[in-house]
């Protein structure tokens, strides 16, 4: 009867927190207790891990006349999950007097099948971090997630595909796991789903797309149904720039944690949550705060289809997310800080039915109506998005012309040229690197100065539409973003004209 240790870990919020796992055996009655605030799935370990070890040739400890304790370290930290398995069937073996080489410098993850298979687990990616900000020099994970795991280059990987297969790692003159090889994974392109050139027609609304992408503007887009916003927001996906390899990492784990992913993801993440979502599943929350939709959509896009339709609470509570580019979620036991740095991309009809000013229906909606369906959008709201595009019907003719060749590579490089000329200014005047959509208003004078015309038509322009202070500089902003599509040093008078022509205004949108 003895004492043993080994390391685990578990999620925190966004990040990985290292777990430690001791097991003491003793003589008497028959007992098998985890403590350590375990939740419901760490408390059913001990028949997992039982079954697992007397199927992989091992006495279970729930035939044995001894008292078995696990303690998972920190103890008054929440413990969730079920990848704590494999670290104690390990430490259980060593309490054991199995004798095993020191497994001090490795942490364990894994779920153990009742066969003593390893399954996956979710947030391979940021516990590999954790590991290698405490120290840790290997890591032992579930075969399934070594891809993950590998991205962390200061790791050796052991992908784990049974129970027994470890043990025998560290018993003497036995067969050793053979680290995982890194692939070239960073430098692939993948493809995107949805081209640019797929969307027929809507060459304005295009137009507007290919400038909101190269500034990192939000947009609204507006049209009668089955016009194309929902493909046009698919394809800007497919325009932005792909991530950065820092970037991929910080998605990938975010994306890991959540269960939506277990492979870099190297395209801008796009999602679409449908309008009956609820206000925890797009914000986030929870009483343990979970990441929602706007955290998913993190250096992506977040693509609200049907935006009035939204519950009213969801809607007003994107203010802070398109502003701060973070969302707060207090609660009793503490605040979490998840990360919306997201490109916000809306779509809706101009009416209830769907028909207003439509050319091929008549629109049946009563003017009730459509002061309700204008009250959904408040004023707050729309002065955070800085561009609205109309999305009209598509005559027939244009709809039975043949394929046009994919543009969405073409675009993406040049938004890639417009994006490093932003941050190239920024940086020269002792800024962070910055796209124009992403500016302080304080930097604006330095990064977006007007010229006397060009600040006379803005100006004007501000108090005929009555454009708030924020309005103001957004459309400074655009109009930055537009003169660097156009490859113009200065902000020209057509370039502040055609940021106003986008400005969002209620009234002509309903």
């Amino acid at each position: 009867m003895a004492f043993a240790r080994t390391h685990s870990a578990q999620i925190d919020l966004l990040s990985g927190k290292i777990v430690t796992v001791e097991v003491d055996t003793s003589g008497g009655l028959n007992s098998f207790t985890i403590v350590g605030l375990g939740d419901r799935a760490v408390d059913e370990a001990r028949d997992r891990v039982g079954s697992a070890l007397k199927n992989a040739g091992f006495e279970s400890p729930k035939h044995k006349n001894q008292k078995t304790v696990v303690s998972l370290s920190p103890a008054d930290v929440k413990k969730e999950g079920s990848h704590f398995d494999l670290p104690i069937a390990l430490g259980y073996l060593s309490a054991e007097g199995i004798e095993m080489h020191d497994m001090s410098s490795a942490v364990f993850i894994g779920e153990l099948g009742l066969d003593g298979s390893v399954r996956p687990v979710r947030g391979t990616l940021a516990i590999a971090l954790a590991a290698a900000e405490n120290g840790f020099k290997e890591i032992f994970v579930p075969e399934a997630n070594a891809d993950e795991a590998a991205l962390v280059e200061s790791l050796v990987v052991f992908p784990v595909k049974r129970l027994r297969d470890v043990v025998d790692h560290f018993l003497p003159e036995k067969i050793r796991i053979a680290p995982y090889l890194r692939s070239s994974i960073l430098e692939n392109e993948p493809a995107v789903e949805t081209d640019f050139s797929d969307v027929v027609g809507q060459d304005s609304a295009k137009r507007g797309l290919l400038i909101a992408a190269a500034g990192g503007h939000n947009v609204l887009m507006y049209g009668p149904p089955g016009s194309g916003k929902t493909m046009l927001a698919r394809a800007l996906a497919g325009i932005l720039p792909m991530l950065s390899d820092e970037h991929a990492i910080e998605v990938t784990s975010i994306h890991s944690i959540a269960g939506t992913a277990q492979s870099l993801k190297r395209i801008p993440p796009f999602r679409a949550p449908h309008h009956t979502a609820s206000y925890v599943s797009v914000i986030g929350g929870g009483t343990f705060p979970k990441p929602g939709e706007v955290t998913l959509a993190h250096r992506g896009v977040l693509f609200l289809d049907e935006f009035p339709e939204f519950d009213r609470r969801v809607i007003e509570s994107l203010r802070e997310p398109l502003e701060e580019k973070y969302v707060s979620i207090s609660r009793a036991k503490g605040t979490a800080v998840f990360p919306t740095h997201f490109l916000f991309v809306a779509a809706m009809n101009p009416c209830p039915c769907g028909y207003r000013g439509s050319k091929v229906k008549q629109c049946t909606c009563t003017a009730a109506d459509l002061v309700r369906y204008k009250r959904k959008l408040s004023g707050p709201l729309l002065d955070r998005i800085d561009m609205a595009l109309y999305v009209g019907e598509i005559p027939y003719e244009k709809l039975s012309a043949g394929g046009a060749v994919p543009e969405s590579h073409n675009i993406r490089e040049k938004i890639m040229r417009v994006r490093e000329r932003m941050t190239a200014r920024t940086h020269a005047t002792g800024g962070i690197p910055k796209i124009n959509g992403e500016l302080h208003a304080r930097e604006l004078p330095l990064v977006a100065p007007l010229s006397p015309e060009a600040s006379a038509i803005l100006n004007e322009s501000a108090e005929r539409l009555g454009l708030s202070a924020r309005s103001y500089h957004r459309t400074q902003k655009l109009a930055r973003t537009i003169a660097d599509l156009d490859d113009s040093e200065h902000i020209k008078p057509e370039h502040i004209l055609e940021a106003i022509r986008y400005r969002p205004n209620i009234d002509s949108i309903i």
